[in-house]
């Protein structure tokens, strides 16, 4: 075995569903600057009163989906870094997550102690966002800098439009697209539009228009994760032959009272459902793990809102977790893509 070792990091979930853990878990996750980007006085307000009465009700979302074996989250990106231990002949592969454990502290501490010398973080995020991969790249320097750690370290950058990503995609879809469907709609995370602003570079891109984000290209494209989100969307369409009409695109997990991108996944679903869709496909391509937003958000509650506004049938394709396509595509990805951090 070599030194060259894969850290895969994903978002966390808590320890368990007990409210304090729960608590204990959004408090870290809220309190990242790049989560909620206040000043700290603002932001610690703003969180307090959150924790007031969301831990409870998350407890019980993580609740409707848990495990036996825990986290949904946690249980797969273990099996993910399995099944990718056995495809990496370079070193070996840790898993961590951004908030709560396994940390990415206790992550490189342990490479490190095993003699590695080059690590290439790899955030399971096909879509760039500072509230994903920047804070888990600060992290990771962060880590390095207060433990003296003496890695050498690149990053996966992210693979929205990479063909390995969205052939393991489209094959993860297909079985699901042979039942027929009246419609498709792909459904990403969202974000604060203040977040696209931040990242814009060139300080005038227009947020509103499709059109715009399918145009963009070079280091807007590189920024602007609602961009990246469409180009994952056309990837897709064009290796499953889904025509005009067959589908849409929209943006979930809207918290707060903060203008989010637009269309939000909650209002596809009541017009879809007005305009006719009894049967409705529902895939995350924001996500490669199912976690609470696919699996209580969309699964759950976005079906039963679907049901409730006149649609019959909502299915949610699984998101790639440990499937063999797409674990063979992540190995062929960190060995050719790694760039410095």
């Amino acid at each position: 075995m070599t030194d060259h070792a894969l850290l895969l990091v994903n978002l966390g979930s808590p320890a368990s569903t007990a409210v304090a853990d729960v608590r204990r878990y959004l408090n870290q996750f809220l309190m990242d600057p790049h989560v909620v980007d206040l000043p700290w006085p603002l932001r610690r307000l703003l969180v307090g009163l959150i924790l007031v009465r969301r831990p409870a009700a998350s407890a019980e979302a993580y609740r409707s989906i848990w495990w036996e074996e825990g986290s949904p989250l946690l249980v797969l990106g273990r099996r993910l870094q399995a099944k990718v231990a056995e495809r990496w002949s370079h070193g070996p592969v840790e898993l961590a997550m951004r908030y709560g454990e396994p940390s990415i502290d206790g992550a490189l501490q342990r490479l490190a102690g095993a003699g590695v010398r080059r690590v290439t973080v790899v955030p399971l995020y096909p879509q760039f966002a500072d509230s994903t991969v920047t804070t888990v790249l600060e992290e990771v320097r962060r880590v390095l800098q207060s433990r003296q750690l003496r890695l050498e370290t690149d990053v996966l950058p992210p693979f929205y439009d990479q063909p390995e990503y969205l052939d393991a995609l489209a094959a993860s879809a297909a079985p699901y697209l042979e039942q027929g469907f009246d419609h498709v709609l792909l459904s990403y995370h969202g974000l604060p539009e203040r977040h696209l602003h931040k990242s814009d570079p060139t300080g005038s891109h227009c947020l509103r228009s499709a059109d715009c984000c399918q145009r963009a290209s070079g280091a807007l494209l590189a920024s602007c994760y609602r961009a990246q989100c469409l180009r994952t969307s056309s990837g897709l369409v064009e290796r499953t032959g889904l025509g005009e009409g067959q589908w849409s695109v929209s943006f979930q997990s809207r918290l707060g009272r903060a203008k989010w991108i637009e269309p939000y996944t909650e209002a596809a679903l009541e017009e879809l459902a007005a305009r006719g869709v009894k049967k409705l496909l529902v895939l995350c391509p924001a996500f490669v793990a199912d976690c609470i937003e696919t699996l209580e958000e969309i699964g759950e509650r976005g079906r039963e809102q679907f049901r409730e506004a006149g649609g019959q049938e909502l299915v949610l394709v699984p998101c790639l977790n440990d499937q063999p396509q797409w674990v063979e595509a992540l190995v062929r990805l960190c060995e050719r893509m790694p760039q410095a951090i």
